[in-house]
C-alpha cells in the first residue's frame, strides 16, 4: 500500500469506522447488517434484536487506588468479555492490578476514545481490536511490536490465520485468543429429502465447490418445486468469495479487482435469477425466520432454507437460539449440521495489542501472552472453568455475569486438539444431531488465509455492496455496476489509483 494511501487511513481511521460492525461483513446487497457477535460474551442475536445507542459518550472510569506494591495495568475493550481473562491474570499476578475499561463500539465511541488518548495520561497499555479494524491498527504505527511472542504462538501452534491478521510487514502486532473459522450449516431432514443422505462426510463430498453448490441449489429447487432454497441471501456466502482472492483490493497503490469478486457477483446473480435464494436479506427477520421453519413468502406460503454459512459464534449466538420459533410452533433442533463447505473462510474475532506508547511495555506485553498464548489460559477460557465462582474468587466484587461458558473456539490448535473429544456431548453437539461441534471447526480452521486483509478492505466491500443490489435487482447494467463503484472507492480514497 502507497505511502499515501497508508497517511489517509490513518488520518481517517476514526470516520472509517463509526459505523464499523462487530465482526460482520459489509452489508450485502439488500442488506443492512447490524453489528455481529464481537464475542462469545455477547447476547444472542435474534429477530428482535436492535441495535442501542447510547445517548452519550462512554466516560473512562475511576478506579480505587491499587493495593501497596502492586503495579497498574490498563485494559480496554469494547465488550466485557477479557475481562474475565484479566480477572484470571490477577489470580496468577496478585501483583498486577488490571484496570479494565469497557467502550461500546456504538457510534465508533471506542474507537475515538484510543484515538484521543494517544500521548496522553489516559492512554491504556492494552487494547482489544475487533476483526472490521484490527488491520487498521497493525497497519498503523500505534501499536508495539510483539515478535518476541512468536516463540509462544510457534509452541501453541496458533493458527497462522491468526497471526497473519496481526502482521503488517513482516511485524507482529497483535495476537487473538480466538480462531474464527467458518463453515457451512445445513438442514440434516432436508439433506435426506434431495440428497437422501445426512451424512456430513457425503454432503460435504457434493457441495465442496461453488460450482457443485450451485448444481445441488438447481437439485433442492426442482425436487422441492421450488418451496426450498439453498440459501436465504447471497450475502450468506460474499466472505467465502472475499476471502479466496488472488490479490488484496490495493496493490502498489492501484485497485485490483480479482477474478473471485466477478465471480462473486455473477453467482449471486444466477442464485438471484434462478430462485436459489430466498432473498431474505442477512439479519433481517426472514433471514432469522429460515432458521426454524417459520419463513414464508408474500402470499403466505411457507419456504425453507437449506444452508447457512456462518462462523464458530455463529452457532451459539445465532443459528441456536432462533432455530425454535418464538409462539412455539416449530424447532429445528437437533436437524442442523456442521461441514466445511464449498471454501475456507474466517468472520470476525477479537485481537489483543499493546500500545506503542505504554509505560507498562513488558507487563502489558505478559498480558496478551496470557490473553491469546498461554495455553492453560486457553483450555481454560474453552472448556468453561471461568465460572462466576471462579472469578469470585479472586474477585468477590465481580457482578454475577461476569462468566465464560464452554465452546470458545481457540486459536491454539495444540489445545484444540486436546479438548475436541470432550465436546462429544455438549448441547451444541447435541443441537448439531450429536455431531461435535468444536471437530467440525478444528477440520475448517487449518484451511483459512486471512493474508489479503488490509486496512481499506472493510470500506472498499461497502462500496461494493449498493451496486451488486441494484444490479441484481435489474435497476443497473453490470458496466454501470463497476463505474458506479470505481468512482465511490476514488472519492473514499483520493490517492488510489482506479482505473
Amino acid at each position: 500500500m502507497s505511502r499515501k494511501i497508508y497517511a489517509l487511513l490513518s488520518l481517517v481511521l476514526i470516520a472509517s469506522f463509526a459505523l464499523a460492525a462487530c465482526g460482520a461483513p459489509a452489508a450485502p446487497a439488500n442488506t443492512a447488517a447490524p453489528a455481529a457477535p464481537a464475542a462469545t460474551m455477547a447476547p444472542a442475536v435474534t429477530a428482535t434484536t436492535a441495535p442501542t445507542v447510547a445517548p452519550t459518550a462512554t466516560a473512562i472510569p475511576t478506579f480505587a487506588p491499587p493495593k501497596a506494591g502492586q503495579k497498574i495495568l490498563k485494559v480496554w475493550s469494547f465488550t466485557n468479555e477479557i475481562k474475565t481473562m484479566a480477572i484470571a491474570y490477577e489470580g496468577v499476578h496478585p501483583d498486577v492490578d488490571v484496570q479494565y475499561t469497557m467502550i461500546p463500539m456504538t457510534s465508533g465511541d471506542y474507537q475515538t476514545k484510543i484515538k484521543a488518548s494517544l500521548n496522553t495520561a489516559d492512554a491504556p497499555d492494552v487494547i482489544a481490536l475487533e476483526a472490521s479494524f484490527v488491520k487498521q491498527y497493525v497497519e498503523s504505527d500505534f501499536l508495539a511490536d510483539l515478535g518476541s511472542l512468536l516463540p509462544d504462538a510457534k509452541a501453541a501452534k496458533t493458527y497462522q490465520f491468526v497471526i497473519d491478521v496481526g502482521t503488517n510487514q513482516g511485524v507482529t502486532k497483535a495476537f487473538s485468543y480466538q480462531a474464527t473459522p467458518g463453515a457451512l450449516f445445513y438442514r440434516r431432514s432436508l439433506a435426506k429429502a434431495y440428497f437422501g443422505t445426512d451424512d456430513p462426510v457425503k454432503i460435504q463430498a457434493l457441495l465442496s465447490d461453488m460450482d457443485k453448490y450451485t448444481a445441488a441449489a438447481e437439485v433442492i429447487k426442482q425436487k422441492s418445486g421450488g418451496s426450498t432454497f439453498m440459501v436465504a441471501s447471497n450475502g450468506d456466502f460474499q466472505n467465502l468469495f472475499f476471502a479466496n482472492r488472488a490479490q488484496p483490493w490495493v496493490v502498489n497503490g492501484a485497485l485490483v479487482i480479482d477474478p473471485m469478486v466477478q465471480k462473486y457477483i455473477d453467482t449471486a446473480k444466477t442464485f438471484r435469477d434462478k430462485g436459489y435464494e430466498a432473498q431474505a436479506a442477512q439479519w433481517g427477520e426472514g433471514w432469522f425466520a429460515g432458521m426454524n421453519d417459520t419463513l414464508k413468502d408474500a402470499s403466505g406460503k411457507p419456504e425453507k432454507i437449506f444452508s447457512y454459512f456462518l462462523p464458530t459464534w455463529g452457532l451459539p449466538y445465532v443459528l441456536a437460539p432462533n432455530a425454535k420459533a418464538k409462539d412455539g410452533s416449530s424447532d429445528t433442533t437437533g436437524d442442523w449440521a456442521v461441514i466445511t463447505g464449498p471454501l475456507p473462510y474466517q468472520w470476525g474475532g477479537t485481537w489483543v495489542g499493546v500500545m506503542k506508547g505504554s509505560q507498562q511495555m513488558d507487563l502489558a506485553k505478559d498480558f496478551v501472552r496470557f490473553v491469546a498464548l498461554d495455553q492453560t489460559n486457553l483450555k481454560n477460557w474453552a472448556t468453561g472453568v471461568y465460572t462466576n465462582d471462579y472469578l469470585k474468587k479472586i474477585d468477590p466484587s465481580v457482578p454475577a455475569d461476569q462468566k465464560q461458558a464452554a465452546g470458545d473456539f481457540v486459536s491454539s490448535q495444540v489445545v484444540v486438539d486436546g479438548i475436541t473429544a470432550g465436546f462429544d456431548n455438549s448441547d451444541l453437539s447435541k443441537f448439531l444431531g450429536g455431531q461435535n461441534s468444536y471437530g467440525g471447526f478444528a477440520a475448517a480452521a487449518p484451511s483459512v488465509n486471512a493474508r489479503l486483509m488490509t486496512g481499506s478492505d472493510d470500506q472498499i466491500q461497502r462500496d461494493l455492496a449498493d451496486p451488486v443490489s441494484q444490479y441484481l435487482l435489474g435497476k443497473i447494467t453490470i458496466d454501470d455496476l463497476w463505474k458506479t463503484f470505481k468512482a465511490t472507492v476514488q472519492n473514499d480514497f483520493p490517492d488510489l489509483t482506479v482505473k
